[in-house]
């Protein structure tokens, strides 16, 4: 077993015994914690009661956080004529049709967010395998296959995030980075929270929110009171 270096040792005694404890207590104790030398990301994991393999109970949603993610997101557009140009002009980094299409294929994938118009979904469609397991793929239902284009683009890069349950019931993002206010940090997760629960599916079966767990990205974890970070 690796010998762990001090500071790690110091942070995960720091961290010993707390559990289940309110939103702001467990962002003090992992901003006051963390010693990485860059800025790390906030990080949210939630255990749910569902499972992702029946589509009945498939969780996926998108959420605005009001303060940011604090990542500078590069967004693709899939659009042809003047929804191209609309996509440029909304700040979008990478924009195109075909050529785009056979830059993924080459496996050039330097975006963070895929958006096309449904008029696009022929060519998009044969990228399944490619952007799926990424989870890049376009989908109407988070609003990525769109005609507002201008308004997907300007939202992807104003701090939307996107969440989908994976194998085990796992939700998990990023909600901040470490040099956000603790206050700015809290009021992102409870709305992350806020949009996971919303997002419920029918076949979801007892408990829903099982646990939800906060870290930073080099830091030890720290569950989190369900019924603190579901408040308003």
């Amino acid at each position: 077993m690796a010998k762990l270096g001090k500071r790690t040792r110091a942070a995960r005694e720091a961290f010993a015994g707390k559990e289940e404890i309110t939103v702001e207590e467990a962002v003090s104790l992992i901003k006051a914690n963390a010693n990485a030398k860059f800025d790390e990301t906030i990080e949210i994991a939630m255990n749910l009661g569902v499972d992702p393999r029946h589509a009945d109970q498939m969780v996926r949603g998108v959420v605005g956080l009001p303060n940011g993610t604090g990542k500078t997101m590069r967004v693709a557009v899939f659009a042809r004529g003047a929804k191209a140009e609309e996509a440029e002009k909304a700040g979008a980094d990478i924009v195109g049709a075909e050529d785009l299409m056979e830059s993924v294929q080459s496996g050039k994938i330097d975006f963070d967010r895929c958006i096309a118009t449904p008029d696009m979904m022929p060519i998009v469609g044969r990228l399944g395998k490619v952007l799926g397991p990424r989870n890049l793929m376009p989908n109407p239902k988070v609003g990525t296959v769109t005609m507002d284009v201008a308004d997907a683009v300007k939202a992807a890069k104003g701090g939307e995030v996107q969440f989908k349950a994976e194998k085990g019931g796992v939700v998990h993002a990023g909600i901040g980075k470490l040099s956000f206010d603790e206050a700015k940090l809290a009021e992102n997760i409870r709305a992350f929270v806020g949009a996971v629960s919303k997002a419920k599916p029918a076949g979801a079966k007892g408990t829903y929110m099982k646990k939800i767990n906060l870290s930073s990205t080099m830091g030890p974890g720290v569950s989190v009171a369900v019924e603190n970070a579901t408040a308003e």
